[in-house]
C-alpha cells in the first residue's frame, strides 16, 4: 500500500532532525576533547645575543694601498674599501654603514691614529663602528663627528646639514671611553667568591644589606 505524502514529509523531517542532532553531538564531543587536550607552549623565538662592543685602535687606510705594501696587487675595484690597520698589522675591513661610511668619503679621517668603538658579528670580518675618537696634539682623546653651527645638530658622514642645507664641519670634543666597555670587561673577569652569601645563607634576623 503506498505511503501517504504527509507521512513521507514527516519521515523526512525526522531523519533530518536526527542527523542534525548527531552532528551537533559529535561537534560538542570534539570541542570537549580539544579543550581537555594539553596544548604545547608556544615556542618563543630566542633573542639574538648582542655583539660584544670592543675598542679597536690603529689607523684607517685604503685596502688597495695596504695590500700593495704587502706585495699583493689587486684591481681598482678594491681601491675604495677602507680598512683599519692595527698596530700589529692586521687589516680589518670597515662596514660602510651609518658610522663607518665617513672613512670611505673623507680622506682627512684616514692615515692618522684613531680609536673606534665597535663590534664584529660572528663569522663576519667587517667592523661596524659606533663611536670614533682621534687624539689631539697633546695626545688627549677627542670624539669626532660632523657639526652644523647654525642648527647645532651632529651628523656622521660628510655632507651638508640635513636641516638648513648649510655647510658642516669637523667637530672634536674631549671624551672618555664608554662605560659599557669597562662593564663588559668587569663582568668577564668577575668570579663568584666562595665566601659570598646567597639569600639562603643570610644570618637569622638580618635582611639583605
Amino acid at each position: 500500500m503506498p505511503q501517504h505524502p504527509t507521512r513521507q514529509v514527516l519521515s523526512g523531517v525526522i531523519v533530518v532532525a536526527l542527523c542534525a542532532a548527531t552532528t551537533m553531538r559529535c561537534a560538542r564531543t570534539f570541542a570537549d576533547e580539544a579543550a581537555s587536550t594539553p596544548q604545547s607552549p608556544a615556542t618563543t623565538p630566542s633573542k639574538k645575543p648582542e655583539p660584544k662592543k670592543e675598542l679597536f685602535t690603529g689607523k684607517v687606510v685604503l685596502l688597495q694601498d695596504a695590500l700593495k705594501k704587502r706585495d699583493i696587487k689587486v684591481a681598482d675595484e678594491m681601491k675604495l674599501q677602507a680598512v683599519l690597520e692595527t698596530k700589529s698589522g692586521e687589516l680589518i675591513p670597515i662596514a660602510a654603514d651609518w658610522r663607518g661610511r665617513a672613512f670611505f668619503q673623507d680622506k682627512k679621517l684616514r692615515d692618522r691614529a684613531v680609536e673606534i668603538v665597535g663590534y664584529r658579528q660572528p663569522g663576519i670580518p667587517y667592523l661596524q663602528a659606533l663611536v670614533v675618537y682621534f687624539p689631539n696634539e697633546k695626545g688627549e682623546r677627542e670624539e669626532f663627528d660632523y657639526w652644523c653651527d647654525i642648527c647645532a645638530i651632529p651628523m656622521y658622514e660628510i655632507k651638508d646639514c640635513e636641516c638648513c642645507q648649510g655647510p658642516s664641519r669637523h667637530r672634536y670634543r674631549p671624551a672618555e671611553l664608554p662605560d659599557y666597555l669597562f662593564q663588559q670587561e668587569s663582568a668577564k673577569n668577575k668570579k663568584p667568591s666562595s665566601t659570598t652569601k646567597t639569600p639562603t645563607q643570610e644570618s637569622p634576623g638580618k635582611g639583605p644589606s
